[in-house]
C-alpha cells in the first residue's frame, strides 16, 4: 500500500493574527497534542509544527482525518466552536502536495519573510518532538532527513540563506525606520525566546548603543547580555525600564497579553513610544494604541521589507525550487521502493516456503553432501525465479503502476495467506 501523506495547515496566508494566536501551541501543548493524535486517529508519521506564522499537522493515513484533527485542536485549546474557523485551514490530502508543502515550509519558501532561517530550526524541533513521542515512522524519518540534507544544499549552493532577512531582522529594520529622527534611541527587548534572542543579536550588529534586555529567567538574560554586550534589566524593574524606552520589543510566550492598557497608561508617555509585538499569541494588548503617543506593531505588520539580502533571496528562489525538486524525486524513488519491499519480502517467503517443503520430501533419501548440494541448487533457482518479478515491480514503481502489479502478485502467490500464516 502506497503511503498517503497529508497535511492540515493554518497559516498567515489565510488566517489573520487573531485567529493564529487562538490556535497557536507552545512546546508543551505540541507534545501533548501529538499524544492526543496518536490516541484518537489511525495515523503514523505525525508531525506537529506551530510557529508565529503557522500551526500545522502532518500525518500518514489512508483516511482523511482533517476534520477530526481540527476538532481535537479545538478541544486542546478550549475552543468549543472550532468549526467556525474551518475556512481558515488548508487541507492537503494529496500525498505529493503534502510532501511539497513541507519542503516549501522547511526551506522558508512559504515564510512570511522569504527564506526565514528560524523555520528550519523550528521544523527540526517539531521532528524531535515526534521522535520523543514515538510518532515518527521510517517514512517521516527519511522525509525529514532528506529535508535537512536539502537545506544544507540550499545553504551551500545558493544565496537563499545569505544576509539577514528573517522575521527578527525585519523587526530591526522596522525599529530603524521608527527611530530615525531620535538621537540615541533607547531599546528594550522583553522575552528572550528564539526570535527575541535573534533580535538582540541583530541589535548587537546595528548602530544602536542603548539596548536593554529583560527576561523572567535572569540567568538566561545574563548569558545573552554577555554574548551581545547588552544591559540586563531585572524583571522587577521592568516598568521603570519601559518608561525610559523609546521602543519596546516583546517576544514573551504566554496565553494572555503581558503589556496591558492599564500597565502602559501608568507610564505617562510624553512623546512617542513604540511597541513591537513578535509574540503569538500577542503579548501586547491592541487597546494600548488608544493611549496618546503609543503605537503598536504586531507580527503581521512586519512584512517583506526591501533589502539587498531579501532581493538576493528572491533571486535564488528558482535555484532553491530546482534543488527541492531533485530532493523530492530522490525521496519518492526511495519511498516507492520502500512501499514494494513488503510485497517483495512476502514473495521471497512464499517461494522459500515452497522450496523448503519440496526439500523436506527428499531429504531422507539424500546423503549429507547431496542434501547440501540440493540446498545450494534450489536456492540459486529461487533467486533467478524471483529476480524478474522484483525488477518488474521496481520498474512499475517508477511508472507509478506498482499497485496493479502488487495486486497481481498477491493473488497469484496468495501472499496475504502467506503473511497471515507467518504471523499465526
Amino acid at each position: 500500500m502506497l503511503h498517503n501523506f497529508r497535511a492540515v495547515s493554518l497559516s498567515y496566508k489565510k488566517a489573520p493574527l487573531d485567529i493564529r494566536e487562538l490556535i497557536a501551541l507552545d512546546e508543551g501543548s505540541c507534545r501533548q497534542f501529538l499524544q492526543t493524535l496518536k490516541n484518537f486517529i489511525q495515523a503514523t508519521d505525525i508531525l506537529v509544527l506551530s510557529t508565529c506564522n503557522r500551526t500545522e499537522v502532518y500525518y500518514t493515513s489512508d483516511a482523511d482525518y482533517s476534520h477530526e484533527i481540527v476538532k481535537l485542536l479545538g478541544i486542546s485549546k478550549g475552543i468549543a466552536n472550532i468549526s467556525q474557523y474551518l475556512d481558515y485551514f488548508t487541507i492537503v490530502n494529496e500525498h505529493a502536495d503534502a510532501v511539497q508543502h513541507l519542503f516549501n515550509v522547511a526551506m522558508g519558501l512559504d515564510a512570511q519573510v522569504v527564506g526565514d532561517m528560524q523555520i528550519s530550526n523550528q521544523v527540526k524541533q517539531a521532528y524531535q518532538w515526534s521522535v520523543d513521542n514515538e510518532a515518527a515512522g521510517p517514512f517521516l524519518h527519511r522525509l525529514l532527513h532528506t529535508i535537512f540534507f536539502t537545506n544544507k544544499r540550499v545553504v551551500q549552493e545558493t544565496s537563499f540563506r545569505d544576509g539577514a532577512a528573517s522575521t527578527s531582522y525585519a523587526a530591526l529594520e522596522l525599529v530603524e525606520s521608527l527611530v530615525a529622527d531620535i538621537t540615541d534611541p533607547k531599546i528594550l527587548v522583553v522575552g528572550l525566546g528564539e526570535i527575541g534572542a535573534d533580535v538582540c543579536r541583530h541589535l548587537q550588529d546595528s548602530e544602536f548603543k542603548n539596548v536593554k534586555i529583560a527576561n523572567r529567567t535572569t540567568a538566561k538574560a545574563q548569558l545573552l547580555a554577555d554574548e551581545c554586550g547588552l544591559q540586563v534589566v531585572p524583571f522587577e524593574n521592568l516598568v521603570e525600564a519601559m518608561k525610559e524606552a523609546d521602543v519596546v520589543i516583546s517576544s514573551i510566550a504566554r496565553d494572555e497579553p503581558f503589556f496591558t492598557k492599564e500597565m502602559v497608561s501608568r507610564l505617562n508617555v510624553l512623546t512617542y513610544k513604540f511597541f513591537i509585538d513578535l509574540s503569538v499569541p500577542r503579548s501586547v494588548e491592541p487597546e494600548i494604541e488608544q493611549i496618546p503617543g503609543v503605537l503598536v506593531y504586531n507580527i503581521d505588520t512586519i512584512q517583506n521589507k526591501a533589502s539587498e539580502a531579501l532581493q538576493r533571496r528572491l533571486a535564488a528562489v528558482p535555484h532553491v525550487k530546482q534543488i527541492i525538486s531533485e530532493s523530492i524525486a530522490s525521496f519518492e524513488d526511495w519511498s516507492r521502493d520502500m512501499n514494494v519491499s513488503p510485497t517483495i519480502q512476502k514473495l521471497k517467503n512464499a517461494l522459500e516456503s515452497i522450496r523448503q517443503e519440496e526439500m523436506a520430501r527428499y531429504m531422507k533419501k539424500l546423503s549429507t553432501e547431496e542434501a547440501k548440494r540440493m540446498d545450494e541448487i534450489t536456492k540459486s533457482m529461487m533467486q533467478k525465479i524471483i529476480k524478474l518479478p522484483v525488477l518488474q515491480l521496481k520498474a512499475a514503481c517508477k511508472r507509478g503502476e506498482a499497485e496493479t502489479l502488487i495486486d497481481v502478485l498477491t493473488d497469484l502467490f496468495d501472499l496475504e495467506k502467506q503473511s497471515a500464516e507467518a504471523h499465526s
